[in-house]
């Protein structure tokens, strides 16, 4: 499989043959995919432990062509190589994190989770922005499963709870290809940072 980026001003995507074009982001979704490359992206980089990149080029085949919202690279996957000459990637990510939108989602939910698991993407998330959800699943004996479902809670919904549902909650949400790194999960729907 090789990767690069698309050149052409007409974004689209192939799956299953099928041609789709991709509209430009939301703002939410522009703030999620900042933010994934602001938190994970620095954490991978600072400790030379990856690559990720946002709308890559990812050719499963001719019949497969995507472009997630975000990818991950470990730098210590055997398979992938990075081609700096010809701008091409070669290998699968481990780690694709797709943001819904209202034209994707079926899609992002269905056939490309399945191409995904398919081809070995060792971490997938699906991103709802509406409900602030973060559904992650982990490649476990070559089949996707739920790993957790992660939401984003705010204040008025937090006093609404017991103590008790309030101690359930996870607030951070693990980035298992990076050895369990966790990252706040209301920094990933906020546009802005709260260290």
């Amino acid at each position: 499989m090789a990767t690069e980026i698309f050149r052409d001003p007409d974004r689209y995507e192939i799956i299953g043959g099928k041609k789709f074009i991709q509209h430009g982001d939301t703002i939410a979704a522009g703030i999620i995919k900042s933010s994934l490359m602001l938190l994970i992206g620095y954490h991978a980089q600072k400790n030379k432990l990856g690559c990720p990149f946002c709308n890559l080029e990812l050719n499963f085949s001719a019949e497969d062509i995507f472009r997630p919202d975000f990818v991950y690279y470990s730098a210590s996957n055997p398979e992938t190589v990075f081609d700096n000459v010809n701008k091409k990637i070669h290998g699968v990510p481990d780690m694709v994190a797709e943001i819904f939108s209202r034209s994707t989602m079926k899609r992002d939910m269905g056939i490309k989770k399945d191409i995904y698991e398919r081809n070995g993407v060792k971490e997938y998330w699906m991103i709802d922005p509406w409900r602030e959800t973060i559904e992650v699943y982990l490649l476990r004996d070559g089949k996707f499963e739920l790993d957790e479902l992660y939401q984003n809670w705010n204040e008025d919904e937090l006093a609404r709870l017991t103590d008790e549902e309030r101690a359930a909650i996870k607030f951070e949400v693990p980035v298992n290809v990076l050895d369990g790194f966790k990252v706040k999960i209301k920094n990933i729907f906020n546009w802005y940072i709260e260290l």
